[in-house]
């Protein structure tokens, strides 16, 4: 058995040492029993370890006794004289409405603004977003009619004046006949 750990431990230093790590702490924990054993079978052979047991004992009922004094029964119907000393009035329900109130108010928001815009409250026209959309595109559009107007005017006129032209003409014409 000694050959074959010798050989794994030379095939493994990590886990030699980890072995070896668990050994110790093992003989630390047998080491810690035997003393704890030690110390109780030393506190029972102790003459005066009894009268400190006694002593303890009468401390626990002595506690005992004061918890008892300490019981306070809510809800629980005594037969017991005694216990009915120790009976505890019916509570009263709390008024809630003050808190209920306090709530109510700090709930309520302050208004935060004094003097209302009509003009930011009136709801938009449904085609509102479309308008401004097209507004650029309608600037374009206004420009070349614009021109288109222009230049029909000047035809017009260019139109006008040959035929006020000819007219005058026509008219000398029959003005030095008439002649």
């Amino acid at each position: 058995g000694g050959a074959v750990e010798a050989a794994e431990e030379a095939a493994d230093p990590a886990l030699g040492r980890l072995e070896e790590e668990a050994k110790r702490r093992r003989e630390r924990l047998r080491a810690l029993r035997e003393r704890t054993l030690q110390v109780k079978f030393s506190f029972f052979q102790n003459k005066d370890s009894g009268e400190r047991e006694n002593k303890r004992l009468k401390e626990d009922d002595e506690e005992e006794t004061v918890k008892h004094k300490e019981l306070k029964l809510r809800n629980y119907e005594p037969e017991d004289e005694e216990l009915k000393k120790r009976k505890m009035p019916k509570a009263k329900p709390v008024s809630v409405e003050d808190k209920v109130k306090d709530q109510l108010e700090a709930a309520k928001p302050e208004p935060i603004i004094d003097e209302v815009d009509l003009a930011n409250l009136a709801p938009r026209k449904p085609d509102w977003d479309l308008k401004r959309d097209v507004a650029k595109k309608l600037e374009k559009l206004e420009k070349r009619t614009q021109r288109a107007i222009a230049e029909l005017i000047r035809e017009r006129l260019k139109g006008q004046d040959e035929e006020l032209a000819s007219a005058v003409v026509s008219a000398k014409q029959e003005g030095s006949d008439s002649d």
